[in-house]
């Protein structure tokens, strides 16, 4: 395997806000254009020699791929190595856990959120910190000003890595770890919140539906609602995350989670809703006919935060 380096030239309109950059996909798959904005994130952020990096994302068309490139070029550019959800799927709250639980010096989140996916639809790509959170506008301005003088890219000729197997293995001389990318986010969710009590309410027949809109917290759902918290199975709907989201739109609101409301506003209702949208950092409550605003939820949340093992004053 070879490192080439790329002769190119600045592409208009690659300047991110605090969400990364987003784009119609076939830009993004434009020759170059990921590449570019890779190397000036890696540039910008003052190289990845010797750091390593959390990747994944939201498994949208293209996102597989991507993280091919990004791989063999943070191994062009001296990266020691890079943890990687299995599948290429992270949610952004996953990702941000997982940079910090691993001591990432940063991460690569493939996502447009809530925007829909497929060749003609949305692709997203953002850079979060060390301490797991979103790019600082001072590192998103640094990252821009070296899109508009970028002249070169680096990237390894040849060498893919196998997404879907767990383990460890390498790209040149970078370290590449493909992880569940479930289990650490489900094992925070354990200390943050009383899975016992949780349990018990789902024991004595507390039934919830929740969506996850072909997006990606499904297999989190999967598995934490459904396999650690005891809810029945079929208490997810949509679990499968799609590059296309079903043909959907992940946005978790009453429009575009249909499905959800339909259930919710039924004759055999359940107790409680819930949705979220396309990286799983949004959602959506609901209660048997009847709708909870975003603010009404939050305003909840926070009063009864006390309850909560991770939020208690105590």
């Amino acid at each position: 395997m070879t490192v080439t380096v790329i002769s190119t030239k600045p592409i208009d309109g690659q300047k991110p806000g605090t969400s990364g950059l987003r784009k119609k996909t076939r830009v993004f798959m434009e020759p170059g254009y990921l590449e570019n904005y890779v190397q000036s994130i890696f540039d910008g952020i003052g190289g990845v020699g010797g750091r390593t990096l959390a990747i994944g994302g939201d498994g949208r068309y293209f996102n597989d791929v991507a993280i091919g490139i990004i791989l063999r070029m943070a191994a062009a550019n001296g990266a020691k190595g890079c943890i990687v959800g299995q599948g290429g799927i992270l949610s952004t709250p996953a990702a941000s856990n997982l940079i910090r639980v691993r001591g990432a010096d940063g991460g690569l989140i493939l996502s447009a959120s809530h925007n829909p996916g497929g060749p003609d639809e949305d692709f997203g790509l953002k850079y979060n910190g060390p301490n797991g959170g979103p790019a600082t506008e001072g590192v998103t301005e640094k990252i821009y000003q070296r899109t508009l003088n970028i002249d070169s890219y680096r990237i390894l000729e040849g060498g893919d890595v196998d997404l879907g197997t767990l383990g460890v293995s390498s790209l040149g001389n970078m370290g590449v770890e493909i992880v569940d990318p479930v289990a650490d986010y489900a094992a925070l969710m354990e200390k943050l919140f009383d899975f016992d009590a949780i349990a018990a309410l789902f024991k004595g027949g507390f039934r919830m539906c929740f969506d996850a809109m072909h997006a990606v917290t499904g297999p989190y759902a999967h598995e934490i609602l459904e396999t650690r918290l005891g809810a029945p199975k079929g208490t997810v709907i949509n679990g499968i995350p799609s590059p296309d989201f079903g043909g959907g739109h992940p946005d978790p609101n009453p429009v575009w989670a249909k499905e959800l409301m339909g259930v919710m506003y039924s004759d055999t209702a359940p107790d409680f809703g819930a949705a979220s949208d396309g990286d799983g950092d949004r959602n959506m409550i609901v209660g048997r006919n009847c709708y909870v605003s975003p603010s009404d939820s939050l305003a909840v949340l926070a009063d009864l935060a006390h309850l909560a093992p991770g939020y208690s004053e105590g």
